[in-house]
């Protein structure tokens, strides 16, 4: 059996996991036959990725379509199989089967080549998020994946080592701004399921439902940490419509708004996914702010 690796999945692995990731990617081919061999499954076109996956069509032995997902397992998608079954595919894509050993996962197939993102009307697009990041965020986080209160205790211990990487006195600023919303809030983490990246490319055409989500990397947590990744969505059309303030709150309303969420908690905890994306990107040895970051956070606190 062939089974072809894209080269950006590769290239993926061995930039952020080394010797480990190359190693992962050489036995990924024996890994797929495995599955497709245990599971009863057979190819059924031709493969799609991401920046951490593979994952590849298939009809089950009862011919109905499905996708195997492969992946290795990290921190960030150890809870993925745990958030699917308590959501059940009430709005996300269903899982079918799992294996907890390597992480491996049998999905529902949906079209991916439909994305959300391929909506024209950005503010139909908008509302399909925000209504189906509702229904994600009712469901109380089950006991034993990561917990907000956690991620941003350890956020806060970051920033005085972090900040001085950052060239531009105001963007030092900002995320010690950044940082003070947070710490207001760390009491008040919340205990809803949160998706942590639900934008228009990580939404899908169904068939059982027009749309649902898909890879979510499950956290317990306010609703409000959930909103960055739907905020800077087409930001080139954003920029280009000639006034971002404008656009970033009427996107930050509409989400309040369906998810019924209080502002000023939606804004901290906006300006914490912000400081979230900000250590990361310092991590990763970035010496300033991504724009939009900076625009997003910007407008929330100016309003």
């Amino acid at each position: 059996m062939n089974i072809d690796i894209p080269p950006a999945l590769a290239a993926a692995y061995s930039k952020h996991s080394g010797a480990t990731g190359r190693a992962w990617i050489a036995a990924l081919p024996r890994l797929a036959a495995d599955f497709l061999d245990r599971w009863d499954l057979r190819l059924d076109g031709p493969p799609a990725h991401g920046m951490a996956s593979l994952v590849l069509p298939v009809r089950r032995a009862d011919d109905t379509p499905a996708a195997l997902k492969l992946q290795a397992v990290s921190e960030d998608n150890a809870a993925t199989s745990v958030g699917l079954r308590v959501w059940n595919g009430n709005g996300v894509v269903r899982l079918l089967d799992h294996d907890p050993d390597t992480g491996t996962m049998l999905l529902e197939r949906l079209d991916a080549a439909r994305p959300l993102s391929s909506l024209p009307d950005d503010n139909a697009a908008l509302q399909i998020l925000a209504e189906l990041l509702a229904r994600l965020v009712a469901v109380p986080a089950p006991e034993g994946i990561r917990h907000l209160a956690d991620i941003a205790a350890a956020m806060l211990d970051q920033v005085p080592r972090a900040v001085p990487a950052l060239r531009n006195p105001a963007e030092q600023q900002l995320v010690r701004t950044c940082a003070s919303a947070v710490a207001e809030l760390i009491t008040e983490p919340g205990d809803r399921l949160l998706h942590w990246d639900l934008h228009y490319d990580n939404i899908l055409a169904g068939h059982r439902e027009p749309w649902l989500a898909i890879d979510p990397e499950p956290l317990a947590g306010d609703p409000g940490f959930d909103l960055l990744p739907a905020l800077d969505n087409r930001w080139d059309e954003v920029v280009a419509g000639g006034d971002v303030r404008r656009a970033v709150l009427r996107r930050f309303d509409l989400l309040t708004e369906v998810l019924h969420l209080d502002r000023q908690h939606a804004t901290g905890w906006t300006l914490g996914r912000v400081l979230q994306n900000a250590l990361w990107d310092i991590e990763d040895g970035e010496t300033a702010l991504a724009p939009p970051q900076v625009a997003i956070a910007t407008a929330l606190l100016g309003r």
